[in-house]
């Protein structure tokens, strides 16, 4: 197995949690923050549907498919170089956002802040796994999920009122002013690496980036093409062919970019599923509940983003209370069950919204979501990642972020193509379904349309309360450690040597 090494140079680990945090902090804000630019985006660039879609969705597509991608490299070459590369590369990114002239050149900026995004990410997951150990690394993990509430919860808020005042492009000028804060941090950041650096798996690479992106695209193209269009079918088909092929590639190279032996353990697995869950259950209401409220009910960017503060506050503080009852004992897969029904609960809950709701009305689905949420955020990686030996963290943490931030690209694509295509349904119009699911809901009709909006978000409420549930069960089912050997049943734990059996999770 090898073992782990690291540079004479050794700053001290408040530095590389201080950096490591500031990235998350970022990242968050960066994503809920732009939910609520989207329709002033689309009026200022005269952009809807897909393309508009797109500033959002291509921003999780690439995070999501370079993420694996870069949590391999950090272990050959060094998580801070991955760490800062990103960092970067996302800074460029959010400046051309900022100076953007057309919505196609905001999506490849958007897209390339995604490539960034993957190793700030993956690098900074990795660097805090092979930081800390035991009860400590619990602590830092809690602290990342804090944090990313915290940004979160004042994105939404903060680029309401940037966007209501200075315009989006400030937004995003904000967000690579903090990018070059953090790439100058990260000077002060301990090189970690694996010993063994074998090749790059290049076939592995190729293999996975393509498929994955290939398959998002061809999701996205769904509401304006039509799903038995050769634009989704052809795409879709070739995405999951490459990775099939990846997963074929992955077995036979003696130097794969994912260790296939790591979906062997079933507690791994059962986090993993727990992280796709999240965005299942709170992702599309982040990213488009804004543009509806907007749209619907005539609200402003600052005061939408004010009522996504129901929702996004709960994670300000949650994650941490999440990780400290774990360290006193809590089983951390009763809390996950909890959550993940609580986010069930809360899609189900908010199936109560109308043209014209109150926000007050608002308060007890979104609390309900932003507390599921929050509960889980804080011990999902730290538990997930106690379970993976050292040399492979950054490998881990490169999976486990590519579930989450793939989760959270294929769900904001397939929720916006469902809402568009729901809405066509109604309308018999591509073009007034496209307008409609951007928020813009001017000209005649405009009470049937609210209608016709509400009807389809209410059957995607449905659909995710019901994959929450689902997976809560499931989820719950794989956390369950295996009876051990020498285990009496019915006895509570015991052995027959009398010694209590007794486990965290």
């Amino acid at each position: 197995m090898p073992s782990e090494s690291s540079r004479t140079r050794r700053p001290g680990p408040v530095m590389t949690v201080l950096v490591v945090l500031l990235g998350f902090l970022t990242l968050s804000m960066s994503m809920s923050g732009t939910t609520v630019a989207i329709p002033r985006i689309g009026e200022d660039l005269h952009a809807s549907g897909a393309a508009l879609q797109w500033v959002v969705t291509g921003y999780f597509l690439t995070a999501s498919s370079f993420m694996l991608v870069s949590g391999s490299l950090a272990d050959l070459f060094g998580r801070r170089r991955i760490f800062t590369t990103g960092a970067a590369v996302y800074t460029a990114g959010a400046l051309g956002s900022a100076v953007a002239s057309d919505i196609a050149l905001l999506d490849v900026a958007r897209t390339l802040s995604g490539v960034g995004a993957a190793g700030v990410m993956a690098g900074g997951g990795a660097l805090l796994a092979s930081t800390f150990q035991g009860d400590a690394r619990t602590r830092a993990f809690a602290a990342m999920g804090t944090v990313g509430g915290v940004g979160l919860a004042i994105g939404p808020t903060l680029s309401g009122w940037l966007v209501g005042g200075l315009g989006w492009r400030v937004t995003f000028g904000l967000f690579a002013g903090i990018g070059l804060v953090i790439l100058a941090g990260s000077a002060f950041v301990a090189e970690s690496r694996a010993d063994h650096r074998p090749k790059v798996d290049r076939p592995g690479v190729a293999t996975f980036i393509s498929g994955l992106a290939l398959l998002m695209f061809g999701i996205t193209q769904g509401a304006q093409a039509g799903w038995g269009s050769w634009r989704v079918l052809g795409p879709v088909a070739a995405g999951l062919a490459l990775l099939v092929a990846f997963v074929g590639v992955e077995r036979r190279s003696d130097h794969p970019v994912l260790d296939l032996t790591l979906l062997r353990d079933r507690r791994f697995l059962g986090w993993c599923l727990a992280a796709l869950t999240v965005p299942v259950g709170s992702a599309g209401v982040l990213v488009f509940l804004p543009t509806y409220l907007q749209g619907v009910n005539g609200v402003s960017a600052r005061d939408a983003g004010l009522t996504m503060l129901m929702l996004t506050a709960p994670v300000l503080f949650l994650p941490a209370l999440g990780g400290r009852l774990v360290n006193r004992g809590i089983p951390a897969r009763r809390l996950a069950g909890l959550a993940l029904l609580l986010l069930a609960g809360g899609n189900a809950w908010l199936t109560v919204l109308h043209p014209g709701i109150a926000p007050l009305a608002l308060l007890g689905p979104l609390l309900c979501l932003g507390v599921g949420n929050g509960l889980v955020l804080g011990i999902i990686d730290a538990q997930a990642m106690s379970l993976v030996e050292p040399a492979r963290v950054g490998m881990a943490a490169g999976f486990l972020n590519t579930v989450k931030g793939g989760g959270n690209a294929l769900v904001l694509a397939v929720i916006g193509a469902v809402l568009t295509s729901l809405v066509q349904a109604r309308t018999g119009s591509a073009e007034l379904a496209g307008r409609i699911a951007a928020g813009d809901l001017s000209g005649p009709g405009r009470e049937l349309h609210a209608a016709q909006f509400t009807d389809a978000w209410h059957l995607v409420l449905w659909s995710a309360a019901a994959l929450c549930a689902l997976s809560a069960l499931t989820v719950h089912t794989l956390l369950v450690r295996p009876a051990r050997p020498g285990r009496v049943p019915g006895t509570g734990g015991v052995s027959r040597t009398g010694r209590t059996l007794s486990a965290k999770i």
